[in-house]
């Protein structure tokens, strides 16, 4: 994978722009009239109070518990940062309560617990037990850990997990298994060494032989040696429980013939001669982070039989977290669980396992630059955006914990849940990630046309940092090195920089620009004018000549005359129509809109291809589209000036029976609210509420959008310019850095298909 950097000032202004933080707590039923407050507080809210007086488990009906984790830490033991307290492991915290949310749709509460005694800290929970469905317990230190950990599970009814120790583990064991079956081996059979004595290593090894390693072929080491019995020095009531009837007493006496490695101890623990004395096949889980205790590299270059994996993205076979716990919480909060018991970790890693040997969808594959994403010893761990987890995972710890007795809720129809787990999660965000992911195995030359504006000489150094592609600027380079110094950028960045008034390709843009224009009443020095003094004609010069894969600009200038100075060079694709499209993305919801951007008063035609348009765009991004054509009235009732042409395109799309839903024309409300659809007009086409909007004009479009924008509740991308020959995105006039970013990283993937 591409090396991606992120900055200081790049990480502090994304915690701190806008909202600062990374969470917010959303309303989910209308607060709008004084009825709804009543029955949202008083009076109203006594009714499910007296139920759940009567009735603990209907608190799971009434209020937001079944859905509820909460994310609790210390500070004692954070990343790799050590203990830095309660108040500075926040940051982490949250950042856990979005992965919660992203992955799995389980809302989550961070709590920093300002202790380090464990009393104080299990109390501080327990009694904070009503509020939560479950809790995930993180980045607390060894042994404290331990105890907190099974003294809270022994005092509450809902599931504690500790993921720095099982999700690990599960994750680990997930691995373990493939790479057995690749091997052709069996796991009561196995020799394993574990290196490491922290919450996880010790997870790993207790997990691994509940799932059949014998106690006897497993041996722990600690940075003293080997953990043996009798050994006295440095030893705890955890680590005597796995002590070893061993004469080993090194890490590479241990490792003399050991089938498994599994690391998670420090970086270079592991020399390629202790690699060279394993047994044939080794497989080496080398998970010390940011670091491994040995690369893949090193192994290959004493074993090319070993199978590798680690925890770090750029290595393939990546023991990542995220893999495990959204979803594990996710079957156990579905089936209303008690605990996380064994069964219902095992079932997990077996999960997780199974899908790394099915075929890989596409999207996944094209997203991690189009490799063959293949079960193989590369491949014994999925990737962890893959959409499939959502489902696979869930149900396999919901099953396991029915079988197991502690499920308060059983599932009876696991079909419906199925769909359910599939529906949690709207595919745009999964899709935008393997575009994103597809950019950096690919990377483009983007230009940025207006190379001097400060947002965009920042936009382009973080384009480069994430790497997305290879950032060309336009304009005097004195002047942007200087603004460049002036935002702070550090000084070895590297830009490359074209001074469209002095470049030695003017001749040859002039002459390109020329033969596009001078039959339209331009004169060649017209063209020598636009090419030196405009960057947006230079840039798309550029682009149109091979220099650059993709353009970005709009930044400093209206939407329309940074379009028109494309335009003067770059045409429409052959049988295609140059339009807008705004994605808005609201909780779990995702509307295409469309035109927002080149089309002012388009008539049925042209209404008609943008609907195509539209629909296939939003069918790449995993949406099947549901198309409302849109105007000011339903069916021409009433009858106003205009809704003929949207009538019209009805009637088009028709006659060419495209392959997608349409309706109208309709109005917004309509469109959007099915049930309403349905009871006023139930002979519409719709299944579903539209998903695609198409506006009637770019007033309307404009007013939709924009006042959107500024409501917020969403995340907006866009408009995405679609339709031209070559790729280019024109962000709005005032458009944040990160806008600007997006936009680059979407004109660069339209280059590579």
């Amino acid at each position: 994978m591409a090396d991606s950097k992120i900055t200081e000032e790049e990480a502090l202004q994304f915690h701190a722009q806008g909202r600062p933080g990374k969470i917010e707590l959303t309303p989910t039923k209308p607060l709008t009239t004084q009825r709804d407050l009543s029955l949202a507080y008083s009076p109203g809210v006594a009714v499910p109070c007296l139920r759940i007086e009567a009735d603990p488990s209907l608190a799971y009906d009434y209020t937001a518990k079944g859905n509820l984790v909460a994310v609790i830490s210390n500070g004692t033991a954070v990343l790799g940062l050590g203990n830095i307290g309660a108040l500075a492991s926040k940051p982490v915290m949250e950042g856990k309560a979005v992965l919660f949310k992203r992955f799995a749709d389980v809302d989550s509460i961070d709590l920093e617990v300002s202790t380090e005694d464990v009393d104080e800290f299990v109390n501080c929970v327990r009694f904070l037990g009503p509020t939560f469905g479950g809790i995930n317990l993180e980045d607390i230190k060894a042994p404290e850990c331990f105890i907190i950990e099974q003294r809270l599970r022994e005092l509450m009814d809902i599931p504690v997990f500790h993921d720095d120790q099982h999700g690990t583990a599960i994750i680990a064991a997930a691995g373990l298994i493939n790479a057995l079956h690749l091997t052709g081996r069996s796991i009561a059979d196995i020799r394993l060494v574990v290196n490491g004595a922290g919450a996880a290593a010790i997870a790993c090894t207790e997990l691994v032989k509940a799932m059949g390693v014998a106690p006897n072929n497993v041996i722990l080491c600690d940075s003293k040696g080997v953990i043996y019995q009798g050994r006295e020095a440095g030893m705890n009531q955890w680590k005597s429980a796995h002590a070893a009837i061993t004469d080993a007493r090194t890490l590479e006496d241990a490792l003399d013939g050991a089938d498994v490695f599994f690391g998670l101890s420090v970086k270079g623990a592991v020399t390629p001669q202790m690699v060279a004395r394993m047994a044939d096949k080794p497989i080496i889980f080398a998970m010390a982070n940011p670091d491994p205790e040995i690369t893949p590299d090193e192994v290959k270059s004493v074993r090319s039989d070993a199978i590798m994996a680690t925890g770090r993205s750029d290595y393939p076979n990546q023991v990542n977290n995220v893999l495990g716990f959204p979803y594990i919480f996710r079957g156990a909060l579905d089936v209303r669980a008690s605990t996380i018991n064994d069964d219902m970790k095992i079932a997990a890693a077996q999960a997780i396992a199974e899908l790394a040997r099915e075929d890989v969808p596409d999207e996944v594959a094209n997203a991690y630059g189009g490799q063959a994403l293949q079960y193989g010893s590369e491949y014994i761990i999925p990737v962890p955006f893959d959409p499939r987890l959502i489902v696979a995972v869930p149900m396999a710890v919901a099953e396991a914990a029915m079988a197991s007795g502690v499920a308060r809720h059983p599932i009876m129809d696991m079909e419906t849940y199925r769909r359910d787990l599939k529906a949690r999660l709207d595919p745009t965000a999964n899709m935008l990630h393997f575009i994103f992911e597809r950019v950096k195995q690919n990377q483009r030359r983007v230009c940025f046309a207006e190379g001097e504006d400060p947002r965009v000489i920042r936009a382009a150094a973080l384009f480069r940092n994430a790497g997305y592609g290879i950032p060309v600027l336009i304009g005097r380079e004195d002047r942007i090195r200087e603004t460049a110094r002036e935002v702070g950028l550090d000084s070895s960045i590297e830009f490359e920089i074209h001074n469209a008034r002095i470049s030695s390709d003017n001749e040859l843009y002039t002459d390109h620009l020329y033969q596009k224009v001078q039959r339209k009443g331009m004169l060649y020095r017209d063209c020598q004018r636009l090419v030196n003094q405009d960057r947006n004609v230079f840039a798309a010069c550029m682009l149109a000549n091979g220099a650059v894969d993709a353009v970005v600009t709009g930044a400093t200038r209206a939407y329309n005359v940074a379009y028109d100075g494309i335009r003067q060079v770059i045409d429409t694709a052959p049988g295609a129509i140059a339009m807008g499209l705004t994605i808005m993305i609201s909780r779990g919801r995702t509307i295409f809109i469309a035109d927002t951007a080149v089309n002012e008063l388009p008539d049925g035609k042209i209404l008609a291809e943008i609907a195509k348009e539209a629909a296939a765009y939003a069918r790449r991004l995993g949406h099947e589209p549901r198309v409302g054509m849109l105007y000011a009235s339903n069916f021409g009732n009433p009858e106003r000036p205009g809704g003929q042409r949207v009538r019209d395109a009805v009637a088009i799309l028709t006659q060419q029976t495209p392959d997608f839903e349409f309706e109208g024309e309709l109005s917004p409300n309509v469109a959007l609210d099915y049930g309403l659809m349905k009871r006023l007009y139930p002979f519409s086409r719709l299944t579903g509420p539209a998903n695609v909007l198409v506006m009637p004009g770019i007033n309307s479009a404009h007013v939709a959008t924009r006042m959107l924008q500024s409501l917020g509740g969403g995340t907006m991308i866009g408009p995405l310019l679609i339709g031209l020959e070559h790729p280019v995105q024109i962000a709005q006039m005032g458009a944040s850095v990160s806008d600007i970013v997006s936009l680059a990283a979407l004109a660069a993937h339209d280059a590579i298909v």
